[in-house]
C-alpha cells in the first residue's frame, strides 16, 4: 500500500479562494498542515478566509484579478516572502456564462475566456518560474470540468475554455514531468456553490441539491497532492452519483 505524503508545512497557492472549490480547498489543506496563499478579487472574504483558517501564522491573502499576469506573480512572491517557499499552485479561478453561442455580450464572454483560460496560463508560468527556481519541483493542479472533455448544449464557450485547460495541462505535464513537476487536471461535473448563479443557473433550484459538494472537490486536491512523488494523477473526472457519464 503508498504511503501517502504529509502535507504539513507545504505551502500552496489557490486562485479563486474566496468562494466555492478554492475556499474548501483552502479549509481541506489547511486541515491536513499545509500553508496558503490565498488569491481572490474580494478582499473582505479573504480577510475573514485568513482569520477563519488562523491567521498569518498559516494564511495569506493576496487581492487581485486573475486575468492579470502580475496577480499569479504576486501570489507566488508572498508565498516566498512570507514562507519561504511554494510546493504546490492550485489554478480555480473560474466563471461560467451559460447560453446560446449569441446570448453573451461580448464583454460577458471575453471576460470568462481571459478568466478560464488566459488566467489559467498565467498561474503555471508563475508556478514554474518559482518551481525552476527551487530546483525542487512541485505540483500544478488546475481545476477544470467535465464540459472539457465533451461539448454541451448552451455552453460553447465555457466548454472551448475548459478544452483549452485539458489541452494546456496534457501539454505542460509532457513538457515539466522531467523536472519533476506533476501536473493534475480535475474535472468535475455540476457542483453546487455560487457559481453561474444568475448566468445560467437559479439560485434555489431543486436540482443543485444533486450536485456535487465544493468539499467534494477539495478532498481530490488533497489527495493528489498527498500522492508519493513517484505517482502521478494526469486527469480526474468527478460526477454525482446520480448524473449519467
Amino acid at each position: 500500500m503508498s504511503e501517502y505524503r504529509s502535507l504539513k508545512g507545504t505551502v500552496v497557492a489557490i486562485t479563486g479562494a474566496s468562494a466555492g472549490v478554492g475556499r474548501a480547498t483552502a479549509r481541506d489543506l489547511v486541515k491536513a498542515g499545509a500553508r496558503v496563499v490565498l488569491g481572490a478579487r474580494r478582499k473582505e472574504r479573504l480577510d475573514a478566509l485568513v482569520e477563519e483558517l488562523g491567521g498569518s501564522e498559516v494564511a495569506v491573502a493576496v487581492v487581485g484579478d486573475v486575468r492579470q499576469p502580475n496577480h499569479s506573480n504576486e501570489l507566488v512572491a508572498a508565498a516566498v516572502e512570507h514562507f519561504g517557499q511554494l510546493d504546490s499552485f492550485i489554478a480555480n479561478a473560474g466563471i461560467g456564462i451559460y447560453g446560446g453561442i449569441l446570448d453573451p455580450t461580448d464583454d460577458d464572454l471575453t471576460t470568462m475566456i481571459d478568466t478560464n483560460f488566459t488566467g489559467t496560463v498565467w498561474s503555471v508560468r508563475a508556478a514554474v518560474r518559482q518551481f525552476d527556481a527551487a530546483g525542487k519541483g512541485g505540483d500544478i493542479v488546475i481545476i477544470s470540468s467535465v464540459a472539457g472533455l465533451r461539448g454541451g448544449d448552451d455552453e460553447a464557450v465555457y466548454a472551448g475554455t475548459k478544452f483549452a485547460q485539458v489541452g494546456l495541462a496534457g501539454s505542460i505535464d509532457r513538457e515539466l514531468r522531467p523536472r519533476g513537476v506533476r501536473v493534475t487536471t480535475i474535472c468535475p461535473a455540476g457542483i453546487e456553490t455560487e457559481f453561474a448563479i444568475g448566468r445560467g443557473r437559479t439560485e434555489g433550484d431543486p436540482s443543485l441539491a444533486e450536485y456535487l459538494r465544493a468539499e467534494d472537490i477539495s478532498d481530490m486536491v488533497r489527495i493528489v497532492l498527498e500522492q508519493p512523488r513517484r505517482v502521478r494523477t494526469t486527469q480526474w473526472h468527478i460526477r454525482p452519483a446520480s448524473q449519467e457519464s
